[in-house]
C-alpha cells in the first residue's frame, strides 16, 4: 500500500515538473508574449527613468533688464545657489523681452526702478514654476532687507526633507511600474493560457489524463511566480544600475509581496479566462480590468490630487496596495509590519476570486 502511495506521489511530482517545463518552453517560444510580459514594462521604466533622470527643483529662465543691484551684488556661495535655480540672461530691451515672456521663451522678466523697487513680471502658464519663482525672488528680497537693516532675525527656519537627500523620481517610478508589470503578466498569462488550452482541447486531454486539477493549477502558479520574480529582478537591476535607484534595508520584502500579488492577479486572470470563450475576448476583458486599475492605482502618477471619490475607487483595487507597499519597502524604509497587512489582503482577495472562478470554470466550450 505504501509502495503504491509513494509511486502515485512520484507520478504527481513528475507530472507537475513536466507541465511546468512545458509552460515555460511555450512562453519562451511565444516571442510576442515574452515581449509584452517582460520587455514592454521595461520600456516604460527606461522611458520614464530617462525623462525624469535629471529632474529636480523647477528651474526658471529669467531675463534681467538693465542693472538690478539686488542680484548683481550676490556673490560667492549665495550666487552659486541662485544659479542652481535661476538662469539669468541680461538684456536692455524691455518691450521685446516682455513679449518673449508672453511667448514662453523666458519664465519671467526682472528689473529695478530708480526708486529701488524690484519688479517681477512672470508667466502663469506653468503654475508650479511661477510659484517657485516668486518664492525665490521674495526670499532674495527679504534677505537683502535683512542685511540692509543689520538686524539679527528673530526666528530661523531649519527645513529638511525626511527622505534621503539623494531621492529621485526613479524612487517613485520603479514600485509603480513594477506593480503594473506584475499585474499585467499574471492577469494576461492566466487568462490567455486558460482560454487557449480550452480552445485547443488541452484541458480535455488533461482531464482524461491521470493528472489532478491541483497539479495543473500549481504548475501554472509556479510559472507565474518565476515570471514575476524575473520581472522584479530585471526592474531592480536596471533601476539601480542605470537610474540610481536607492534601495532600503528591507527591500527584500518586495519578493514575498510580489508572490502574494501574483496569486491575486492570477485569480483575476482565471476569472476572465473562465467567462471568455475566445482569446480575443479574454484579451479584451483583461485589458478592461488591468488598464483602468493601473491608472487608478498610482502606477503611472500619484493619486493624491485626484477627487475623493476617485481615491475611494482606487482603494478597492489590489494594485493600489501593491504599489504603495512596494514603495514603502523599496524606498521609504518600510518593514515587515508594513508589508504583512497587504500580503494578507492580497491572499484573501486571491482566495475569494479563485473560488468564484472555480464555480464558473468549464473544461470544454459549451
Amino acid at each position: 500500500m505504501s509502495e503504491h502511495i509513494t509511486k502515485s506521489g512520484g507520478e504527481r511530482v513528475s507530472a507537475f515538473w513536466s507541465l511546468s517545463r512545458a509552460m515555460l518552453l511555450g512562453m519562451k517560444r511565444d516571442r510576442t508574449a515574452t515581449f509584452f510580459i517582460l520587455l514592454f514594462p521595461l520600456v516604460f521604466l527606461v522611458f520614464f527613468g530617462s525623462v525624469t533622470k535629471g529632474s529636480g527643483s523647477p528651474h526658471a529662465k529669467v531675463a534681467q533688464v538693465g542693472a538690478v543691484k539686488l542680484f548683481d551684488s550676490i556673490q560667492g556661495e549665495e550666487r552659486a545657489g541662485l544659479d542652481k535655480v535661476l538662469t539669468i540672461t541680461r538684456t536692455d530691451d524691455e518691450a521685446a523681452t516682455l513679449e518673449k515672456v508672453r511667448k514662453g521663451d523666458y519664465d519671467a522678466l526682472i528689473k529695478q526702478g530708480p526708486d529701488g523697487k524690484v519688479e517681477l513680471r512672470f508667466t502663469a502658464a506653468d503654475g508650479v514654476r511661477a510659484g517657485a519663482l516668486q518664492g525665490i525672488v521674495d526670499s532674495v528680497v527679504q534677505s537683502a532687507n535683512q542685511a540692509a537693516t543689520g538686524q539679527k532675525p528673530a526666528y530661523v527656519l531649519d527645513a529638511q526633507q525626511v527622505e534621503d537627500r539623494s531621492l529621485k523620481p526613479i524612487q517613485f517610478l520603479t514600485p509603480g511600474l513594477l506593480g503594473w508589470a506584475v499585474a499585467t503578466g499574471a492577469v494576461f498569462g492566466a487568462a490567455l493560457t486558460l482560454v487557449n488550452w480550452r480552445k485547443t482541447k488541452v484541458l480535455r486531454r488533461l482531464r482524461l489524463a491521470p493528472i489532478s486539477a491541483g497539479t495543473v493549477v500549481s504548475s501554472r502558479i509556479l510559472v507565474s511566480l518565476l515570471t514575476a520574480f524575473l520581472q522584479t529582478a530585471v526592474f531592480l537591476v536596471v533601476a539601480t544600475s542605470v537610474f540610481g535607484l536607492k534601495l532600503t534595508g528591507n527591500w527584500w520584502l518586495v519578493l514575498p509581496l510580489v508572490a502574494c500579488a501574483t496569486l491575486a492577479f492570477m485569480s483575476i486572470g482565471l476569472l476572465a479566462g473562465s467567462v471568455a470563450k475566445t482569446e480575443e475576448a479574454a484579451n479584451g476583458i483583461s485589458q478592461i480590468i488591468v488598464l483602468p486599475m493601473s491608472f487608478l492605482s498610482g502606477s503611472f502618477f500619484p493619486m493624491d490630487g485626484a477627487p475623493g471619490w476617485l481615491q475611494a475607487v482606487s482603494k478597492v483595487m489590489p494594485l493600489h496596495y501593491l504599489v504603495n507597499t512596494a514603495q514603502s519597502v523599496l524606498t521609504r524604509g518600510g518593514g515587515v509590519m508594513d508589508a504583512l497587512p497587504t500580503m494578507g489582503g492580497l491572499l484573501l482577495f486571491a482566495a475569494v476570486l479563485t473560488g468564484i472562478a472555480w464555480k464558473l470554470f468549464k473544461w470544454e466550450d459549451a
